[in-house]
């Protein structure tokens, strides 16, 4: 497969991907070990990693206390060059301090801010995809974020949905409000919050942000669309029907890690690296135990990668008694016994493709009271940093 895109390096301030990808933050998966793995796939099959990979979402004043499981969250490998960190924020005063914290301990080359969580427990007290409706707070965030990196080569880049549902719309203006105060590049999933991940992403509505922004005077910050990709071909569908200028992978490269070699590959107009057989995956999956259990010890890290498992072995003939001990997988010998019957085996995924992880109904936002009153109000939600504040 080859693409008719003219497809150019994403520039997001100072940073030049030679892909337009990013692999989006998701909580208790990209982890240092699946970030590692996944640049790993692309180097194997490409020659090269031209991407960039976030880290899990951290929240700002977690960072600032140094919570001792958020600090353990921003580990970075050796390899890994840009680092990118991702802070979750309501407060401009945390969002000052845990950006000159990172710039100052040299914790990252590149800020991304969540204002796309749509998980009730967020939007309650006003995080997340609920923030951006508060157009002075978001814009003071971003500002704070913009002013602790000034002079550094640290770009501070914004996520967020198209708005709280259908009534609330907020993707058009804070793009531009975005832009406005410093940022180098904006992110849109294509749903709102009260669609959660159901449904199908709106591509007309990532359309409508970039032409937006042109509008707006700020075509030459780089928009990006997220939501849906689960091949390398929805890529290019989306960049086609929307001109956004990169693209966000979230649930698509669960159990794919390799879909940002084959993504690299259709974009640079090359031919796409060939589908893994289920020996190859089951060497993939080796790989993943190993480093986890490098980051978080065998116990932890052998617990934390079965939920892995179903994502890898999607589409594969493996029985559901072996899927079944698989996850339930105790330790590296234990996983070493399961995997070996198919070590050799040639079968390709039947299937692999399509929605996977969360996806769920569309559902009414949880808000707090009056919080649609007054889009000026530029007051902090109460204790909604103190509720993320373990990470």
């Amino acid at each position: 497969m080859t693409t008719s895109l003219n497809h150019q390096p994403l520039q997001i301030g100072p940073l030049t991907l030679e892909s337009p990808v990013v692999l989006a933050p998701m909580a208790g998966v990209t982890n240092v070990a699946f970030r590692t793995l996944c640049r790993e796939q692309e180097l194997e099959k490409m020659g090269s990693v031209s991407g960039l990979y976030v880290c899990e979402m951290i929240t700002a004043r977690a960072l600032v206390e140094r919570n001792e499981k958020t600090m353990h969250m921003i580990a970075f490998d050796e390899s890994e060059n840009p680092r990118s960190m991702q802070l979750y924020t309501v407060d401009p005063h945390y969002t000052y301090e845990a950006a000159r914290m990172i710039v100052d301990n040299d914790l990252a080359d590149h800020i991304d801010m969540n204002f796309g969580c749509p998980v009730p427990k967020v939007t309650r007290r006003g995080g997340g995809s609920a923030l951006p409706y508060k157009r002075q707070l978001f814009a003071n965030i971003v500002a704070a974020a913009v002013r602790a990196t000034e002079g550094t080569d640290i770009p501070v880049t914004v996520k967020f949905r198209v708005g709280i549902d259908d009534e609330h719309k907020t993707h058009l203006d804070a793009g531009r409000i975005a832009a406005d105060n410093g940022a180098a590049a904006v992110a849109c999933h294509g749903r709102t919050a009260a669609q959660r991940y159901s449904g199908t992403a709106r591509l007309e509505e990532i359309a409508a942000l970039k032409r937006h922004m042109v509008e707006s005077g700020f075509g030459d910050i780089p928009v990006l669309g997220n939501g849906d990709i689960f091949a390398a071909r929805d890529a290019v569908t989306m960049m086609e029907r929307t001109g956004c200028d990169g693209v966000v992978i979230g649930r698509g490269c669960l159990g794919r890690p390799w879909l940002f070699a084959e993504l690299a590959a259709v974009l640079r107009g090359e031919p796409m690296p060939p589908q893994p057989t289920l020996g190859e995956v089951t060497r993939i999956i080796r790989r993943h135990a190993e480093l986890m259990v490098r980051h978080d010890g065998e116990e932890k890290g052998c617990r934390d990668l079965r939920k892995h498992m179903g994502w890898y072995l999607r589409g594969f003939p493996v029985g559901g008694d072996v899927r079944g001990q698989l996850s339930r997988v105790t330790s590296l010998s234990h996983l070493d016994e399961l995997l070996a019957p198919f070590a050799e085996s040639t079968a390709l995924a039947d299937d692999a493709e399509g929605p996977r992880g969360r996806q769920g109904s569309p559902a009414k936002v949880l808000l707090p009271e009056g919080w649609l009153d007054d889009p000026e109000d530029a007051r902090v939600p109460e204790g909604a940093e103190i509720m993320h504040s373990g990470g």
